[in-house]
């Protein structure tokens, strides 16, 4: 549990669908959005080294949303864990509200990058481990949260072919695999990881124990993908 904003209560996972409820209007993309809850809460309440206080810490985890349908679940999940406020759910993209219907860095309070074109997340974690290696920096973990549609873009696989031989160890992608790309890839998901020298593990993407197992699985000088599967989108 983490004390919002306003330190006047705590959330929790159970809460987080009510949280979701404040956001109102078109665009919510609320499935493609719900497929990420689990994921990103059991990231943000155990694993990510990275709090309101220390958003502007050099040492810290980075999470990049790649997945550009999903942040209804992670504005959500920021107001939870205390770097938003609650009040600012209600008006969820609003002409004036700092939640778009893509998050900004610049407005969002924890969101590294600014969401929205497939494929351009993981390429932009991989630029981020190779500058944190670059400035000694060996401590900071990246995440990066994908769709299992956005592998359909040409740039994702180049960073994947680029991420193995390099050796980026504190490179860690999760893919929500909801079903929803066009291409199928012989061996699944995880093979395409492997075989460019990922470290790679399937698990049952709202399984909060198999989750937090897969995301701190020890990957030594390799880079680590874990593909989170769920329910088909337009199940």
């Amino acid at each position: 549990m983490t004390i919002t904003a306003d330190h006047s209560r705590t959330y929790g996972y159970d809460d987080l669908p009510g949280l979701m409820s404040l956001m109102t209007g078109d665009e919510k993309h609320g499935p493609a959005a719900t497929s990420t809850l689990d994921v990103l809460w059991v990231l943000y309440d155990r694993v990510l080294r990275v709090t309101p206080e220390r958003r502007e810490d050099p040492g810290r985890d980075r999470f990049l949303l790649s997945k550009g349908h999903g942040p209804m679940a992670y504005y959500a999940v920021l107001a939870a864990r205390g770097f938003v406020p609650v009040e600012w759910l209600p008006g969820f993209g609003s002409y004036d509200s700092p939640l778009g219907h893509h998050p900004d860095r610049v407005l969002v309070p924890g969101a590294e990058i600014g969401s929205g074109s497939l494929g351009h997340g993981l390429p932009i974690a991989v630029g981020s481990a190779l500058g944190l290696r670059a400035q000694g920096l060996h401590g900071p973990a990246v995440w990066v949260l994908i769709g299992d549609a956005e592998l359909d873009e040409g740039s994702n696989h180049e960073a994947i072919a680029f991420a193995g031989p390099a050796g980026l160890e504190r490179l860690h992608t999760v893919v929500v695999d909801n079903s929803s790309a066009s291409h199928a890839r012989p061996g699944g998901i995880a093979a395409r990881f492997e075989a460019a020298g990922w470290s790679a593990v399937t698990v049952d993407g709202r399984d909060h124990e198999a989750l937090y197992t897969a995301f701190t699985a020890p990957h030594p000088g390799r880079p680590h993908v874990v593909v989170a599967r769920v329910e088909p989108k337009n199940a």
